[in-house]
């Protein structure tokens, strides 16, 4: 498919991504309505139309460098006041309504597979997929694919039919905390934080009042930096060595590589031990949330990229029915059993997010929404989906193959 820019045009993808970003913050920052909606969102949208609209391609090289440089960077900015003792503190919470929330996509799963599996051949094989995608990531999508040797069409539809969905579940989940209906339902200690700390009688939006001017160096722009890619350096030679070494055949082991050889682990794990056993250094260094908030928006603008709406229409409408299944009923099987458990309304969102976006997503939704203290137990949790995702996805595959 062609589209106005081609995918190689690098410059002036970057350009559109990043003009992109800088509107919907300015929006979000300047008009009430925009704040509500969040700049997350707008991004998201904005992408989406330029996609279908064909003036940018769904992909390109220089998404791939998002996912593979930009999101690894915004981690470690974004822990620089991580203290590593509260985070595990708070990470158990987050682990149990996150394995709750993994209950939700089995049963979304199953629900979704007895509608469809008379109207979609194989579909067992793409259930096993998307069990392991919405409770992992994208490295167990790929696994389960070639574990079930799913054909490369049925493949390249499906991940079509996730994006697009995906897409879709990002702008409702980011909705969810300024709807009334969840509001008046559910606790929601960090958003009433923030609405309570934060002064908007003089006509400024609560985006523009948290992300006000700081104090702020060249030296802290260039140890916030350095630092930054120091950490992702170290963890992705580290997490790449270590995976190689550590053998895989049974749990035991598995859990060790997927764990130890994961560098997205490591890179928390280690700006966390440097936040904790240097915390007047770390905390001094101004600018380290800003630049890294801004590094996950353009992340998000990237995510509303490939929903490409008329390929999912000519290959396979009925795999977003599919997909669209699942993520509802993981969605509300959360927010039920969340309710039903007294987690707060922002603990069963990143749940959810961490189990069909990942960790990467879950991260960006707590720093789009301002929730610090939950971006460390986000990205452990997605991060402990990871290992789980396999096992998940090879077992609803394998059930579901005699049904």
């Amino acid at each position: 498919m062609t589209t106005f820019f081609s995918p190689e045009n690098s410059w002036a993808l970057w350009s559109i991504l990043v003009c992109i970003t800088a509107i919907s913050i300015y929006l979000e920052q300047t008009y009430k309505w925009a704040s509500k909606v969040t700049g997350a969102i707008i991004g998201l949208v904005i992408a989406m139309i330029l996609a279908n609209l064909r003036i940018i391609p769904t992909d390109a090289p220089t998404y791939d460098v998002v996912w593979g440089y930009v999101v690894p960077l915004a981690i470690p900015l974004l822990l620089f006041n991580a203290n590593i003792k509260r985070i595990w503190k708070e990470s158990g919470r987050m682990m149990i309504i996150f394995i709750l929330s993994s209950v939700g996509t089995l049963i979304g799963t199953f629900i979704a597979f007895m509608l469809l599996k008379n109207n979609i051949p194989q579909l067992y094989k793409m259930a096993a997929m998307m069990t392991g995608s919405y409770i992992g990531g994208g490295v167990n999508f790929a696994a389960m694919a070639e574990s079930f040797a799913t054909p490369g069409e049925w493949v390249s539809a499906l991940v079509v039919a996730d994006n697009l969905n995906m897409a879709l579940y990002f702008f409702v989940l980011l909705a969810i905390p300024s709807i009334g209906f969840f509001k008046k339902h559910f606790t929601h200690p960090y958003v009433d934080a923030i609405e309570q700390n934060i002064d908007t009688s003089e006509g400024e939006t609560l985006a523009a009042k948290y992300w006000g001017r700081k104090d702020i160096s060249l030296k802290d722009i260039a140890f916030a930096v350095a630092i930054a890619f120091a950490i992702v350096w170290l963890s992705t030679e580290i997490a790449g060595y270590l995976e190689k070494i550590i053998p895989t055949g049974n749990f035991a082991l598995d859990l060790a590589n997927g764990l130890l050889g994961n560098k997205y682990l490591l890179i928390t794990t280690f700006t966390m031990l440097l936040a904790t056993y240097f915390p007047n250094f770390m905390s001094n260094i101004n600018g380290a949330q800003e630049i890294g908030t801004f590094l996950i928006y353009i992340f998000l603008v990237v995510i509303g990229v490939p929903a490409s709406l008329q390929l999912i229409l000519s290959r396979s409408p009925l795999l977003l029915v599919f997909t669209g299944v699942i993520v509802i009923v993981n969605m509300t099987f959360s927010l039920l059993v969340g309710k039903l458990f007294k987690f707060n309304l922002e603990e069963i969102l990143i749940a959810s997010n961490a189990n069909i976006g990942g960790p990467t997503t879950a991260v960006a939704m707590a720093i789009a929404k301002g929730w610090n203290k939950l971006i460390g137990p986000a990205m452990l949790a997605g991060v402990f989906g990871y290992i789980i995702g396999n096992y998940l996805g090879i077992f609803m595959g394998n059930l579901l193959k005699f049904m």
